[in-house]
């Protein structure tokens, strides 16, 4: 079944952020992992949001989001990550 990562994050170095998404998008496509949607919160239509950035990435399946995350290629990014952004990481498996 499908799994989805979405990401929340703040921005603390933007141009280490540009560096941290390149070398982390490099590492998903090894795994299966696809963009599906990057942006900025436009606005809240029911209760209550918090300025943030946000990624969806499609994974074929959750052992491919857990194999990528425990990687050794992500797991570096680890520390230009967190100079970086402030993020949470959650994953979601598809009803389906």
């Amino acid at each position: 079944m499908t799994a989805f990562l979405i990401s929340t994050l703040r921005v603390k170095d933007p141009q280490k952020m540009q560096d941290y998404a390149a070398k982390a998008g490099a590492s998903m496509a090894a795994y299966g992992g696809k963009p599906i949607l990057r942006g900025g919160l436009a606005k809240a239509l029911l209760g209550e949001a918090s300025p943030h950035n946000v990624g969806v990435i499609s994974f074929p399946d959750m052992k491919s989001v857990d194999d990528w995350f425990a990687s050794k290629a992500y797991q570096e990014l680890s520390e230009l990550r967190n100079q970086a952004c402030d993020m949470t990481l959650i994953a979601y498996q598809s009803a389906e």
